[in-house]
């Protein structure tokens, strides 16, 4: 779903030198898509390739305005764990891979490039440290996939262990602070703050915050996987509804008007 065009929706492989010699390289429009494209052979792979795109940039996008919104959420709450410990790993991971996969689409839109995106994302994980060969879009660009990689397998514990450790450390001192403080007072105060503290105390469960946080760990890093493929149903339904218009105007309008 990352190269030019879509390799087993019709039904047949449909590769990048089927539009070799179809791409203008002198501008014609500031904006848009080339009215001629209207007919040809290679409009269906070529518009295929164009939304598909353009609905990962989209998706991903809204994906990072939703972490820049929980960024000010955590600020207004005055929450700086939040800040250290989720928003900054959450944009580190999304944007390590599914920022540089869009950094992709805009190089290889830019330059012309006939990189395959599928062969460049899928062997990023696979085998990082082999050549890129043609698929190599930029200077540098191995080296950079590796920090990314490092930088993603980085984020995952960044998000899981940290919050829950530091919180449980902070109620441990909280609560120590709470004991030296019973220390001097009454007999009945002795009686009674001890078991107010000692409840208290009992209140931080540090298992189930645990589990909490690592089920928000997983459910962003599944969910960036997810939501960038939810995405791509846009890619599909504007398809589906080009093709339908197409069809309904040429063979029930056309034929109507004689």
């Amino acid at each position: 779903m990352l190269c030019d065009i879509s390799k087993s929706n019709f039904g047949a492989l449909v590769s990048n030198s089927n539009t070799v010699g179809l791409i203008k390289y002198q501008d014609t429009y500031p904006f848009g898509v080339d009215p001629s494209w209207r007919g040809s052979r290679s409009e269906l792979p070529f518009l295929n390739s164009l939304k598909m795109k353009m609905s990962i940039l989209l998706g991903v996008t809204q994906m990072n305005l939703g972490i820049v919104l929980s960024y000010f959420n955590a600020r207004f709450f005055g929450s700086s764990l939040d800040i250290r410990y989720q928003f900054v790993p959450q944009v580190i991971f999304l944007n390590s891979l599914f920022g540089y996969l869009s950094l992709l689409i805009i190089i290889k839109w830019c330059t012309g490039s006939q990189a395959d995106l599928y062969h460049v994302m899928i062997y990023m994980f696979l085998s990082p440290t082999d050549n890129l060969g043609e698929n190599q879009l930029f200077w540098g660009q191995r080296p950079l996939q590796i920090i990314l990689l490092l930088l993603a397998l980085i984020a995952v514990p960044w998000m899981l262990f940290p919050k829950p450790f530091i919180l449980k450390k902070l109620h441990s001192e909280r609560f120590q602070g709470r004991a030296y403080g019973i220390l001097g007072t009454s007999e009945m105060d002795l009686e009674v703050e001890p078991d107010s503290a000692r409840q208290h105390h009992e209140e931080f469960n540090f298992s189930e915050i645990f589990v909490h946080q690592m089920i928000h760990s997983i459910e962003f890093v599944l969910g960036a996987v997810s939501n960038t493929a939810s995405y791509l149903r846009l890619w599909a339904l504007s398809l589906a509804h080009s093709e339908l218009s197409t069809v309904f105007y040429e063979k029930v309008l056309l034929l109507a008007w004689g």
